[in-house]
């Protein structure tokens, strides 16, 4: 199982309105759909615990995926690379962080 981990600031002359409008209705039912999706979470960061200094991301994806190989062949769709060109005009230098979970 892979999680990945996505961190962004939207551009400049992105309105925060217009992003989320697109994450609700646009890239999280379609990638969250995905086979190879088990869950796709967007999360907006509020603050950094016991400090007053700004997140240095604004956004934070979760997805976790299931099976690497069909995520590959899911996001070469037409219509997730569709969304993932979207997802560039928004997003400002994303973040892509593959991640394991640490077994004891």
């Amino acid at each position: 199982m892979t999680t990945i981990i996505v961190l962004f600031n939207l551009k400049a002359d992105v309105a925060i309105a217009e992003y989320e409008r697109w994450a609700v209705t646009t890239d999280l039912p379609t990638a969250g759909k995905l086979p190879s999706v088990e869950q796709f979470k967007l999360l907006k960061a509020q603050g950094l615990l016991m400090s007053e200094d700004k997140p240095p991301y604004q956004y934070i994806e979760v997805l976790t995926i299931s099976d690497m190989e069909q995520f590959a062949q899911d996001v070469a769709s037409d219509a997730m690379q569709k969304i993932a060109g979207e997802f560039q005009s928004f997003a400002e230098n994303p973040l892509f962080i593959m991640t394991s979970n640490v077994e004891v």
